[in-house]
């Protein structure tokens, strides 16, 4: 008998391996792709029903809905709640969230796409495009301007606007261009409706508009995607556009409010089955959904998944993974890996650090490493750390203490190196090793005036910072910070960092959008540019006829972008100065601008109410388009 079973159980084996080989190769020959799902972690668990969730939400959190504003789908709420008293005033709340090519040393830091002879968004990770307020295929400028996401023909003879697309229903918060493929993102807040034993209500909705292009002058919606939440952030790898949506949890008269999907064929309600957890208490809660959308393909329905955690707060993307993250506690941040290829998605670990990340540059994926810089609070004295961990987000190295007592100003990783700012009343620039990641180690720093809210490579050994130029004040306790100040630092020797040379545009009060948007920071090595828009303030003098204090506030005199030459021998040399007010003085603030871009020899700077072109050969004017 033992033999026969023994005999049987070889022969079933070849035939599986047969057919194994034979559903390869037909998979093969007919292009057939197959896909095995992951399986979901076991840190990640699902409910059961919605009498689960319910359980789950008022055992576990800590805060509910009548405690804090509403801002989730009006559907499945009593309709008697509904009708408005007249004359009933509410206010208007807003939800927490985060505003928002390969280098030979492996990070991302070019801005050009020096084949195509155009510039291309400012981007974190090569490969991984980030939503803007402005696109540019070489051919043709995509701007959104108010609701309105306008198509122009960047051609310096017949530059001009093609079309229009008008988001009616929603907010445009950034767009996508891939080939002949335009994506809108955005958000809408409805007007606050005040409810009984609710408050004010704010119904919020993402939004997803999937337009074709192929002809400019007629653009064709092909899918329209909706779901309830707000819109966080996103990427787009390759065809698919990933996003993010949050949304509070909320028990309203023992109903659980679930996220909701709206198309052509309905409302979709996401139900309580599908939705994964860590059995955890938290203050409160919130449904963020990961949305994976292709482009190219708009019959490929979006796929989801929806996972409660706390509240959103930054997140990273490598060409494998996406990193959010949530401010759990006062003094601890917790993390999520999402794994995603093509239209899969899978939660894959969860992991905690002590002190809260400062925005999308404080994280970073290197082989087989996640970096997170955070800053916390420990004696009523800040402390700023690094930590390495595994791809499962456990803790495998970390440097803590750093500049005790110092604000968090900026971070920027490239390769097994981590550039660190901090200040109080200096700017100590941190050059940080990881190339052991269990054990990261400060190389050298640097103490100068002023500090960097951005930091971006220039090259393997140098690096371009932006921030604010400042006095210390005579107590020598604080400094007053000044105007906007652009430097260029030398890492080469890493025990001793230097500041090549720097230059500080207006007095205080001045500002730039680079300061906490990376996206409005145009540089490009090839062509020794460096182009950021600035709104210039200056300080009265003949009011301060015994010197001017630094504490003083300078008035805003003018707004446009300043343009530099910008090499490691001559420094940073203005080459000139773009405004679209029409006189000498401030322009109205739709024609503040705020991106830059270039085709070939052509440099086109954006506001809300107009395209200009200027030469970037001698800066002279060509042509102007009006958006309107």
């Amino acid at each position: 008998m033992q033999s026969e079973i023994k005999r049987r159980a070889r022969t079933y084996a070849v035939v599986a391996v047969l057919l194994a080989v034979i559903l390869g190769v037909l998979c093969y020959n007919f292009g057939f792709i197959l896909e095995i799902p992951l399986p979901q972690p076991s840190f990640l668990k699902t409910f059961s029903s919605d009498a689960e969730l319910k359980s789950f939400l008022t055992s576990n959190a800590r805060s509910q809905s009548g405690y804090v504003p509403y801002y989730g789908s009006l559907d499945g709420i009593r309709p008697w709640l509904l009708n408005i008293p007249s004359g009933v005033n509410a206010f208007v709340f807003s939800t927490p969230q985060t505003l928002s090519g390969v280098s030979p040393f492996g990070e991302s830091i070019s801005s050009a796409d020096l084949k195509s002879g155009y510039s291309t968004t400012n981007i974190q990770v090569a490969g991984v495009d980030e939503a803007d307020i402005v696109k540019n295929d070489g051919g043709y400028i995509y701007v959104v301007s108010g609701n309105t996401v306008f198509i122009v023909k960047a051609s310096q003879q017949d530059a001009g606007v093609v079309s229009r697309i008008v988001c009616d229903d929603f907010a445009a918060a950034g767009i996508f261009v891939n080939g002949d493929r335009l994506a809108i993102l955005g958000s809408n807040y409805s007007m606050p409706r005040f409810m009984p034993y609710l408050g004010n209500v704010v119904e919020v909705r993402t939004y997803v508009r999937l337009y074709d292009v192929s002809d400019k002058t007629k653009p064709n919606l092909l899918r329209a995607f909706t779901m309830t939440g707000d819109y966080f952030d996103s990427r787009m790898i390759g065809k698919y556009v990933y996003f993010v949506t949050s949304m509070p949890t909320y028990l309203l008269y023992d109903t659980v409010i679930l996220p909701k999907i709206y198309s052509g064929e309905g409302v979709k309600e996401i139900p309580a089955s599908e939705i994964r957890y860590s059995n955890v208490s938290d203050d409160y809660f919130s449904f963020t959904t990961f949305v994976a959308m292709n482009m190219q393909d708009a019959s490929e329905e979006p796929t989801q998944t929806s996972i409660m955690m706390g509240a959103t707060s930054n997140m990273y993307v490598s060409l494998n993974n996406i990193y959010v993250t949530f401010r759990e506690t006062v003094e601890e941040t917790t993390i999520y890996r999402v794994h995603m290829h093509d239209n899969n998605l899978t939660c894959v670990a969860q992991g905690k650090v002590p002190g809260h990340e400062l925005n999308q540059f404080s994280m970073d994926e290197y082989g087989d490493c996640f970096r997170i810089a955070t800053t916390g609070w420990i004696e009523e004295a800040q402390n700023n750390n690094l930590y390495v961990l595994d791809m499962n987000l456990s803790i495998v190295g970390r440097l803590e203490n750093i500049a005790v007592g110092e604000n968090f100003h900026s971070a920027r990783f490239m390769g097994d190196r981590c550039y660190l700012v901090t200040f109080k009343t200096t700017d100590p620039l941190f050059v940080i090793n990881l190339t052991d990641p269990t054990s990261p180690t400060i190389l050298g720093e640097l103490k100068i005036p002023g500090y960097s809210d951005y930091l971006h490579p220039y090259d393997e050994n140098h690096l371009i910072g932006v921030g604010k130029e400042t006095v210390e004040a005579e107590s020598g306790y604080f400094a007053w910070y000044q105007g906007v100040k652009i430097s260029i630092f030398d890492v080469t020797n890493v025990s001793n960092p230097v500041q090549m040379t720097n230059v500080t545009i207006g007095d205080r009060g001045t500002d730039s959008p680079v300061l906490y948007d990376h996206k409005a920071f145009l540089f490009d090595k090839e062509r020794d540019l460096l182009v950021i828009p600035v709104t210039v303030a200056k300080v009265d003098q003949s009011q301060y006829p015994y010197g001017v204090s630094p504490s003083a506030y300078g008035t805003p005199v003018w707004q446009g972008a300043y343009v530099y030459n910008i090499t490691l021998t001559d420094g940073l040399v203005l080459k000139g100065k773009i405004t679209h007010a029409q006189d000498t003085g401030m322009p109205p603030s739709r024609l503040y601008v705020s991106r830059a871009l270039y085709i070939g020899d052509v440099l086109y700077t954006i506001s809300q109410g107009k395209i200009k072109l200027n030469s970037l050969v001698d800066m002279s004017f060509l042509k102007e388009v009006n958006l309107d």
